[in-house]
């Protein structure tokens, strides 16, 4: 995914990949910003319901989340970056 090699040197952060948070695993997260990525795809599509209460669960733990949908990644991984950029 063109997003992996991007987040990694993006504003000297640390995102880990498919990381586990109180049982949960997160497409991307940033520990110095307490910042979940989720890359929202087909099954996401298909499990919103699940994803919402996850996402809710996760965020009473004072986690934030920035989603982005697949297709968007593909045509310009810099609509996840200005996101990011935003966020911080």
């Amino acid at each position: 995914m063109k997003a992996d090699k991007r987040l990694s040197a993006f504003m000297r952060l640390t995102f880990r990949r498919q990381h586990d948070i109180q049982g949960f695993i997160v497409d991307f997260y940033c520990a110095e910003l307490r910042l979940a990525i989720e890359i929202d795809g087909r099954v996401h599509n298909l499990q919103k319901e699940y994803g919402s209460m996850r996402q809710t669960l996760i965020e009473e733990r004072g986690v934030s989340f920035i989603r982005v949908k697949n297709d968007d990644i593909h045509k310009d991984v810099n609509i996840l970056l200005n996101r990011i950029r935003e966020f911080v």
